[in-house]
């Protein structure tokens, strides 16, 4: 017999975080993926015949904590998604201990090497498969493996970059992140090398998220959007909020309600979730602090 060992963090519980969508989700550790933590509806007998895409996440600063964005990735499962965020569940930090801000530079070891790996993104999506056709599993039937996403914020989002070659991917986002110009300098926060000529490999639609130019992160992000040219890319941004984004708040915020659109609008063909990128008065442009630009996306 095969346990799962479900989590409840505090501050999830405390704000009663299920998400908004229709299938009310939880976070949990899964002992076949013991190195990840899994987002997904709580009642997968509530899909009908609904299938999961498959949403493979990377934390800021690269933190090996599955837990880190768990009211993001929780409003993101309860639209209907499988959600697989690097990094076992990790308990709030004690009292008088501050836990990494997402995306406040990654965790060094030795100074030589991130805390996560962007394979760990791959590992992600190959137990998803394996699971969608192991007989005796919970996810059996039930994922849509034709339909991959990776996304990640910050040191995450440079994960994402990283694999993005992988032919199975199909979308990619990236929150509050950019490649650098130039190489890691000696001492730098540890985070993968990529280098803008991975940009030219790309062969899926492309979405950057950021905050305004109080974003860290802004200018990196902008400048890839210029560059890419063989697919289709849309970068956004809001006045007034920066690196760390919205995550943290309850549902994930106003990201929160972006990556539920694009993942609907991508990988569910939901027109109406279109609306809030496409047009001359798509939603995000008729609010005056967002900012949105569109190379092809239709």
């Amino acid at each position: 017999m095969k346990f799962v060992l479900t989590i409840c963090c505090l501050a999830a519980c405390a704000l009663g975080q299920e998400g908004t969508g229709p299938f009310p989700a939880l976070m949990e550790q899964d002992p076949g993926l013991p190195t990840h933590t899994v987002y997904r509806p709580k009642d997968l007998t509530k899909l009908r015949g609904q299938q999961l895409p498959i949403i493979a996440w990377g934390n800021g600063a690269c933190v090996n904590n599955g837990a880190s964005f768990r009211n993001y990735l929780t409003e993101i499962a309860s639209h209907g998604f499988l959600a697989i965020a690097i990094g076992p569940p990790q308990a709030p930090p004690a009292a008088g201990k501050q836990a990494p801000a997402p995306g406040q530079g990654a965790t060094k070891q030795g100074a030589s090497a991130p805390a996560t790996k962007s394979t760990q993104l791959i590992d992600a999506i190959n137990w998803a498969i394996a699971e969608n056709s192991r007989k005796g599993s919970q996810y059996y039937g039930k994922i849509e493996t034709s339909k991959i996403a990776v996304m990640g914020q910050s040191c995450g989002g440079i994960q994402s970059l990283a694999v993005a070659e992988d032919p199975r991917i199909k979308l990619i986002g990236i929150w509050n992140s950019g490649i650098l110009n130039m190489p890691l300098a000696p001492g730098a926060p540890a985070m993968e090398d990529v280098r803008k000529e991975q940009l030219e490999k790309l062969h899926s639609p492309i979405f950057y998220i950021t905050g305004d130019k109080s974003d860290i992160a802004f200018e990196n992000g902008m400048d890839d959007f210029k560059r890419i040219t063989k697919v289709p890319a849309l970068h956004a941004y809001k006045d007034g909020v920066g690196h760390g984004g919205t995550y943290n708040q309850p549902n994930g915020g106003e990201f929160g309600k972006v990556a539920v659109g694009m993942l609907q609008w991508q990988f569910k063909n939901d027109k109406e979730a279109a609306k809030m990128f496409v047009g001359a008065n798509c939603g995000l442009c008729q609010d005056p602090q967002w900012h949105v630009s569109n190379k092809g996306l239709k």
